[in-house]
């Protein structure tokens, strides 16, 4: 992931100027912007963490998908984004956290214009796997 952080570190330590971090594109999705916390680079690959902003207007959003991962968690820390997870809608709102078990399906098919979540993954790069879904989604709120 492209990053423009300022980011001291060493072997122990990696402390990310999060102010001076801009959001990039050129993470998962193209409709979402990512701002990278250094943390990739501070764990040798084990983990990686990043804010990760609306961008565009949810159209046909992430698909169906599951992530290639050990673990993962998201905390909406502006706005709303609606997920299925398997056949539930939830709802995840600010100060709300989610952990995607290794290998749920999921689908997150709307979001607020304001939406940030942090997320944080193990490994770092982690796959993503598109899937049939197990039912329909429902329609996304428009954007005013």
């Amino acid at each position: 992931m492209n990053t423009v952080a300022t980011i001291e570190s060493d072997t122990d330590f990696v402390h990310t100027k999060v102010a001076d971090t801009k959001f990039l594109p050129g993470g998962l999705r193209d409709f979402f912007l990512y701002k990278d916390l250094g943390v990739s680079t501070a764990t040798k690959g084990k983990v990686i963490a990043h804010v990760v902003k609306a961008n565009l207007a949810p159209e046909e959003g992430t698909g169906w998908h599951y992530h290639v991962a050990e673990f993962q968690i998201v905390y909406m820390l502006k706005g709303w984004a609606r997920f299925m997870y398997e056949d539930k809608v939830t709802l995840v709102a600010e100060g709300d956290c989610v952990h995607q078990r290794p290998g749920i399906v999921h689908y997150l098919f709307d979001y607020s214009k304001d939406m940030e979540y942090l997320e944080i993954v193990g490994p770092a790069d982690f796959g993503s796997i598109s899937v049939e879904g197990p039912c329909a989604i429902p329609p996304c709120t428009p954007w005013n």
